[in-house]
C-alpha cells in the first residue's frame, strides 16, 4: 500500500486540525487524524441530490450545506436544467480551495458549472437569507446529526434548526440531510415539524457494506399545516 501524503491543512472552530491527504489515487480529508471523508465513498452523497431532487417537481434553487469533495454539487447539477443553479455553503475556506485546485477532477470540476456558486459562510446564515424560496436544501455537513468536527453544526440539526431550514424553503420544498448513522431523535424530530417524511438507507458505496443514512421531508404546505392543526 502506498503512503498517506499529507497534502495541505487548515484548522477548524475550536483549533480541531483538518487534513488533505492522498495515496495514490485516493483523497481523504481527516479531523483531528479521524477520517471525515474519502474519495471512494460517495455513492450515498450522490444519492442525496438525486433523491431529494426528484421529490420536488421542476427543481430550480438549491442550496447545499457543507461542499465536500464535491460530489453531492455535481450530482444536484446533473438532476437540474440550464436555468437551475446550486449554491453551496462551506463554512471553511481551504475546503473550497482544495476542491478548485485538488479534489476537483474527481467529481467532474462541478465549481467550474456557471450554474454553481461556491461561498465561504455558514450554511445557517445563508438559509436566512433565502426567504422561502427555495426548492431543495441539502445537508452534508459533518457526519450528519451526530457531530464529528465540530459541536456548532449541531444547531442545524436541533428542532430550531430543522424549523430555520423549511422556512427557507418554498411551501412543498425539501430538506435533504445526510447522515453516518441513523438518529431515531432526529427522525422524529422531522416527522414532528416537516411533512411526508422518509428514512432511507443507502450503501456508502455499491459494493460496499457500509451505510450511510439520508433523511428527507417536506416544507409544510397551507394545506398540510391546516390538516396538522386539526378541525
Amino acid at each position: 500500500m502506498r503512503p498517506l501524503q499529507i497534502v495541505d491543512g487548515a484548522t477548524l472552530p475550536g483549533e480541531r486540525p483538518i487534513t488533505l491527504a492522498n495515496r495514490g489515487d485516493e483523497w481523504l480529508v481527516s479531523v483531528g487524524g479521524r477520517v471525515l471523508m474519502s474519495s471512494r465513498m460517495h455513492h450515498s452523497e450522490e444519492e442525496l441530490a438525486r433523491r431529494a431532487l426528484a421529490r420536488v417537481e421542476s427543481p430550480t434553487r438549491v442550496l447545499i450545506g457543507g461542499i465536500g469533495m464535491g460530489f453531492t454539487t455535481a450530482a444536484a447539477l446533473d438532476c437540474l436544467t440550464e436555468s437551475g443553479s446550486v449554491t453551496v455553503a462551506e463554512l471553511l475556506p481551504e475546503l473550497i480551495e482544495w476542491n478548485r485546485v485538488h479534489l476537483s477532477h474527481l467529481a467532474g470540476h462541478p465549481l467550474r458549472d456557471p450554474r454553481c456558486t461556491a461561498l465561504a459562510a455558514d450554511v445557517y446564515d445563508v438559509l436566512g437569507r433565502a426567504q422561502g424560496n427555495l426548492d431543495v436544501i441539502l445537508l452534508d455537513v459533518d457526519n450528519g446529526p451526530i457531530a464529528m468536527s465540530s459541536e456548532h453544526n449541531q444547531r442545524l440539526y436541533s428542532a430550531r434548526g430543522v424549523r430555520h431550514c423549511l422556512a427557507a424553503l418554498r411551501p412543498g420544498g425539501v430538506l435533504g440531510v445526510w447522515s453516518a448513522a441513523p438518529s431515531s431523535t432526529f427522525e422524529q424530530r422531522l416527522r414532528g415539524i416537516g411533512t411526508n417524511t422518509e428514512v432511507v438507507t443507502v450503501p456508502a458505496h455499491p459494493s460496499s457494506r457500509a451505510k450511510h443514512t439520508l433523511f428527507f421531508t417536506h416544507a409544510p404546505t397551507p394545506a398540510s399545516t391546516a390538516k396538522k392543526k386539526g378541525p
